[in-house]
């Protein structure tokens, strides 16, 4: 398994490419009772992806280079108390995900959750208007040989709908028998992808002032 980071522009082509593929709106706080979702063609994945996308159209924060490598938190690393305060503040929203299959949703969803509580970061419902951050992703998926790729676009807002940052790459892994689309991803796929996110949303998180 390897993952690298790509450019915001060859995600959103990777995102037309995948219009084969079976696609929808997840909410991840309705993934425990979702039984029979309704696909949407991952032809609207393009157009549900923000205009955006590609520019920065707000006074944020310009983004991190995606071509700094992320390293993990190890336990027993010392962590800057202005780091921890940023972080101890934070309430993180995950907002609805586009483009994956409920299966492929399932374990990304549980692994960001707990991800975010190792690192604590409080997790704020969908409902929860005290959320400082909202997390929204953008997910495609390109099967190549007996490979499957998994191409995702994060983006982070604060409560008012202004971009502060954006996250993206790819995670290639081995396809599972032989399937293609999302069915071909294995669940430590989206498990992997997971890890990465709030990685480099911690980070990114420390780097901030204030």
């Amino acid at each position: 398994m390897r993952r690298s980071p790509i450019p915001a522009v060859s995600v959103l082509l990777a995102l037309g490419l995948s219009a084969c593929n079976s696609s929808g709106v997840l909410d991840p706080s309705a993934l425990g009772r979702q039984t029979d979702p309704t696909p949407a063609s991952q032809g609207d994945l393009a157009s549900k992806v923000p205009s955006t996308m590609g520019t920065e159209t707000t006074p944020a924060r310009p983004p991190a280079s995606s071509a700094a490598p992320t390293t993990p938190v190890s336990p027993g690393t010392q962590v800057a108390p202005q780091q921890t305060a940023v972080v101890g503040r934070t309430r993180l929203q995950i907002a609805p995900i586009v483009g994956t299959s409920v299966d492929a949703a399932i374990p990304l969803t549980e692994q960001l959750q707990t991800q975010a509580r190792q690192r604590g970061i409080t997790l704020a419902g969908s409902m929860d208007q005290s959320a400082t951050h909202i997390l929204k992703g953008y997910f495609s998926v390109l099967t190549e040989g007996k490979n499957t790729t998994v191409i995702y676009v994060w983006d982070i807002y604060d409560p008012a709908g202004n971009r502060l940052h954006r996250i993206n790459g790819q995670e290639t892994a081995a396809t599972v028998n032989g399937a293609e689309g999302w069915t071909g991803v294995a669940p430590a796929t989206m498990q992997a992808i997971a890890n990465t996110t709030i990685d480099q949303f911690s980070s990114w998180l420390g780097g901030r002032t204030g």
